[in-house]
């Protein structure tokens, strides 16, 4: 059981984390797993390799700067769209090795909605952040992402419940948030196409 829940945290935080920062996500489990300090599935050992390292490394630099600049960011966060949800279920499916396939489809769909989740609530409150005429708000929160990402990979990593109450909490805030976000958004938008 504490193998099976272990694995599923790794699953969860994994596809989560990769809804915000998916590169971070890449590199921190390849780094943390080719220094021994955490054990990856078999079908996850491959983001240790050297060559897997140099280029999510390279990738997260070049997101890690990208999501500092206003407006790049929310550019960013569109294109991203279509690969952080797809490889958070991909994720989802590797963390748990070789299940009975119903397990491995039901991981692979709420890994895809975690991402999704997250980062539609990234992306979104991004945007209207981008409003502000000041970049300071935009650093906070892009800041706060990558402190949210790390968290959650620690509790991921090392203390699964930690993590369930972590994504319980993440997830009623963004269901609190997204009604708000979607008025705030389509409101940008109306005044965008006037």
């Amino acid at each position: 059981m504490t193998d099976t829940f272990s694995a599923a945290a790794l699953a969860g935080g994994l596809s989560w984390a990769s809804g915000l920062r998916l590169y971070m996500t890449l590199f921190i489990a390849g780094w943390f797993g080719r220094m021994g300090w955490i054990d990856l599935p078999q079908a996850l050992q491959v983001l240790e390799s050297p060559w897997v390292l140099v280029t999510t490394g390279t990738l997260m630099v070049v997101e890690f700067l990208a999501d500092k600049v206003p407006g790049v960011d929310s550019v960013w966060d569109a294109i991203q769209t279509f690969i952080r949800i797809p490889a958070g279920a991909v994720l989802a499916v590797a963390a748990l090795g070789h299940m009975d396939p119903a397990w491995t489809a039901v991981a692979g769909i709420l890994g895809g909605t975690f991402a999704a989740g997250a980062h539609a609530t990234k992306a979104g409150s991004r945007a209207l952040i981008n409003t502000s005429p000041e970049p300071f708000s935009n650093w906070t929160a892009s800041a706060s992402e990558d402190a949210a990402v790390m968290a959650g990979l620690w509790a991921a990593f090392y203390h699964p419940w930690v993590l369930v109450v972590f994504l319980a909490v993440f997830f009623l805030i963004a269901a609190w948030l997204m009604p708000k976000l979607w008025r705030g958004l389509r409101w940008l938008f109306r005044r965008l196409s006037t």
